[in-house]
Parts: C-alpha cells; structure tokens; sequence
C-alpha cells in the first residue's frame, strides 16, 4: 500500500506533465507563453515563437506539439478563436497547404488506379 501512496502521483505527474493549463498569445512579437505544473504543483512557463512549434511525425497520445524541446498537450476545443490554433500550430502557412494540397492529389491518383 505504502509503495502505491508515491508511484501512483509520480505516474499521473509523468503523464500529464506537459498538459497546457494557461496559454498566452502575445500578436505583436507572434510569442506564446504557456503555462504547466511542474512535480511540486508551482506553475512553470514555456516561452516560444510559432516558429519553434514542430509536430510530431506519429500521433503521440500525451503530445500535440513541441515547443523547442519540450512536448505540451493542448486541447484544440478550449480555443475561443478556431483561427488561433490554426495559426499556432501553422496550419496556415503555405508549406502546409502545398504538402495538403499534394497529398490529396496523390490520393485521387490511388484511387483512380
């Protein structure tokens, strides 16, 4: 019993550390700031640009994004503005929109054979 008092909070810190609880937007410098708790439960912050974010290759199930280094878990749904996710995560930017635009058209070509 006594060992499952301390793996069970360093289990769920382990799993949910990088989960987003504030996110900050600055427009101007195009800079987020966004806040986790850390093993001691005081607020940590990361400061990134948009330019840092990189998506992971394969779905990790606890990552949406990294930032620099540092992988953070954030809920698409909790946006008041749909656009500020888009743009976070660079949905917006031509290079996606070309790989986007590629990918289907190379869909439509497996599907036609």
């Amino acid at each position: 019993m006594g060992s499952f008092t301390v793996i069970t909070p360093v289990l769920l810190h382990f799993i949910t550390k990088g989960y987003v609880i504030r996110l900050y937007h600055e427009a101007t410098t195009d800079t987020y700031k966004a806040i986790t708790y850390n093993a001691m439960l005081a607020e940590t912050s990361t400061v990134f640009h948009q330019n840092d974010v990189k998506i992971p290759d394969a779905k990790h199930v606890f990552t949406t994004f990294y930032a620099k280094t540092k992988s953070l878990l954030v809920n698409p749904v909790l946006f008041p503005n749909r656009e500020d996710y888009i743009h976070l995560m660079g949905y917006d930017k031509e290079e996606f929109i070309l790989y986007m635009e590629e990918t289907s058209e190379e869909k439509r070509h497996k599907d036609d054979k």
